[in-house]
């Protein structure tokens, strides 16, 4: 199984994450942040990723650090347990409805991180959280994944809809893209050999 531990320490945050990329969707999420925890939820769920994440960070100044930094280690995990990407069907989409909302999510899973990002609230917060965090979090997770991620509201006006649809759809992509590829399990899906750097 593809399974991989990631520790990140630093002065702002304490995180530890656990995932299984074969795994069942299993989550056991606890960042101090609720509305964030409740999106990791549901990209573990979704996904069928089981995740679990633990961090400490320091949400007295604000929650940019641990949303951020949640973002960066569950990329990394999900890096390490690629390994050399052998094996998977690379590409992923979803087109998600959440009543009113529609998002579009596409990725390639190419070792070449980038982020498009087409995704406005009418809200500044949901809840206690800044809206504009849910970029920073998708930024840091396509950068240390290795991901190519598009991500596109294409219309909506619950602030809560449009960012959940965000995640489903993400977590739909990546079920697709992480997937072994029966016909192709030995082989790195790249005409280059490899994935990833400018070979």
């Amino acid at each position: 199984m593809r399974k991989a531990r990631i520790e990140r320490k630093t002065k702002e945050t304490d995180i530890t994450v656990e995932i299984n990329l074969d795994g069942n969707g299993v989550y056991d999420v606890e960042t101090g942040i609720g509305f964030l925890d409740h999106m990791l939820e549901q990209l573990s769920r979704h996904s069928l990723i089981d995740i679990t994440l633990r961090a400490k960070g320091d949400l007295h100044i604000d929650y940019h650090h641990t949303t951020e930094d949640s973002g960066i280690a569950i990329g990394e995990a999900v890096a390490k347990a690629l390994g050399d990407r052998t094996g998977i069907r690379r590409y992923g989409d979803a087109l998600i409805p959440m009543d009113e909302t529609l998002t579009r999510v596409a990725l390639d899973i190419s070792n070449r991180p980038y982020l498009i990002w087409r995704v406005d609230f009418s809200r500044d917060k949901l809840g206690q959280m800044d809206t504009e965090l849910f970029k920073e979090w998708f930024q840091a997770f396509a950068q240390a994944a290795g991901i190519t991620l598009h991500v596109e509201t294409l219309y909506g006006t619950n602030n809560h809809h449009i960012i959940e649809s965000c995640y489903k759809a993400l977590a739909r992509a990546l079920r697709a893209g992480l997937e072994i590829d029966p016909r192709r399990a030995d082989a790195v899906p790249s005409t280059k050999g490899v994935l990833g750097g400018s070979l």
